[in-house]
């Protein structure tokens, strides 16, 4: 059975009731996400016991609204759509990853998952095959300069790719115009203060290590194949991963029905039991596995 296959043996009601989206599940996590940054940043601003260290937790709670940001290009964690383009457009701010250009890499990679030659994250660059390149990979290095690159590059007129489409091309440039601004601001900043720098640059540059390594697991290693049961891995985790995450490491669950809100995965993964070809008991697990595969 493919994923297909497996829609197909859900009644129409069933998808109509996972589909249904709402704002209130979404805002109480986006609360708690932005709590946790916000009460981090105090830590680290007011200098209490151990800031050195929370400096990566902070890391890790701003890189993660990767993962609310990836949500947001679907229009699924609220169900009012301003809602969802601004919460996209400030996390792409955040992470420097640029929310109308990204909306269109994503959705090419939805509908070409796994496929060389297709999928723009393979197009991007493929996963890691030897331990060097693991090694670049895992520090977020080749992100920020990829990213750097593109919205600098956005920001003056380049071409964003084949699967942009020409009508959003002017959204695309003045976002990237946009957070140049942003940027240079922040920069300015520094000059007077380096309070910027300590609650959110070097937080990111620590914590995007630790985003890398989760997204390797959303398709590393998996088959080359249209079916969204075998290309895809769902990696059984806990609550605070989950909460951070956004319940993406629901992975195939989200790519078999991409319309589902992040706060009805759980319910779907229910569904789908006995259905999955390709999981992980954790990321640490996920990545001793990968690391063992490498040349």
């Amino acid at each position: 059975m493919d994923h297909k296959a497996f829609i197909e043996t859900l009644p129409p009601n069933t998808i109509a009731a996972l589909n249904e989206k709402a704002d209130a599940p979404g805002l109480r996590h986006l609360a708690g996400h932005a709590a946790l940054i916000v009460g981090f940043g105090f830590w680290i601003a007011l200098g209490l016991p151990f800031w050195q260290l929370v400096l990566v937790a902070q890391g890790i709670a701003i890189c993660f609204l990767f993962t609310l940001e990836h949500e947001a290009t679907h229009k699924t964690p609220f169900q009012n759509e301003e809602i969802n383009e601004w919460v996209g457009r400030v996390c792409g701010v955040l992470i420097a990853l640029p929310f109308e250009w990204f909306r269109y890499f994503h959705l090419a990679h939805h509908r070409h998952t796994n496929i060389p030659g297709k999928d723009p994250e393979l197009l991007a660059g493929a996963k890691p095959e030897t331990i060097g390149a693991y090694l670049v990979h895992v520090t977020g290095i080749p992100f920020w300069v990829d990213m750097l690159d593109r919205i600098i590059g956005s920001a003056f007129g380049r071409d964003p790719g084949d699967f942009v489409p020409k009508r959003a091309h002017a959204r695309v440039i003045a976002e990237a115009r946009w957070m140049l601004l942003i940027y240079g601001l922040v920069i300015a900043s520094l000059f007077v203060t380096p309070f910027l720098f300590w609650v959110w640059l070097l937080p990111c540059l620590l914590g995007q290590p630790f985003l890398r390594l989760y997204l390797l697991a959303e398709h590393g290693r998996c088959a080359f194949v249209a079916d969204m049961l075998e290309n895809t891995r769902t990696t059984y985790t806990n609550r605070i991963v989950r909460f951070l995450a956004w319940n993406m490491p629901y992975h195939v669950e989200h790519h078999t029905l991409p319309q589902v809100p992040f706060h009805k995965l759980p319910v779907l993964h229910a569904y789908m039991q006995g259905r999955h070809k390709v999981t992980s008991d954790g990321y640490v697990e996920f990545t001793r596995e990968y690391m063992r595969s490498l040349d």
